[in-house]
């Protein structure tokens, strides 16, 4: 089981988000998962299918070539935890301000609770702190 739920997780970051696939995410997604830890532009928590689509839309629409790398990854059950790199340049106007045309790398963790073969459950530790200071300037 763990085996086949970190090739679920390689699968959604590649093709979801490295590749933008929103297909994958639609397959992979659980239809009443629950997200925890991310934030649309307007500071509304995702919560649900709907608002990570909605996040997603948001995300690769400012960062349009968008790459997630995957460090390390360990599972045991029905959860995996996958440690991040994110890389990326801000060309879209997305995520509540104009495209900046930095580039950003940060880090970031995450934990998925996979069921039937879909996210069902994920909890999101992001930099985003490192990424709006890359988008300003370094301030």
């Amino acid at each position: 089981m763990s085996k086949e739920n970190k090739t679920i997780l390689k699968r959604w970051f590649k093709e979801v988000w490295n590749d933008g696939n929103v297909d994958t995410m639609k397959e992979l997604l659980g239809s009443k998962c629950v997200i925890h830890g991310l934030f649309d532009a307007s500071g509304a928590e995702v919560q649900d299918p709907k608002s990570y689509r909605k996040f997603y839309q948001q995300f690769r629409g400012a960062f349009p070539a968008i790459k997630v790398t995957i460090k390390d990854m360990v599972a045991e059950g029905d959860k995996v935890v996958a440690r991040c790199t994110v890389r990326g340049k801000h060309t879209g106007d997305h995520l509540g301000r104009a495209a900046t045309n930095s580039s950003v790398a940060f880090e970031g963790i995450t934990i998925v609770r996979i069921g039937n073969g879909k996210i069902q459950e994920a909890w999101n530790q992001f930099d985003f702190v490192k990424m709006n200071r890359q988008l300003d300037g370094g301030k």
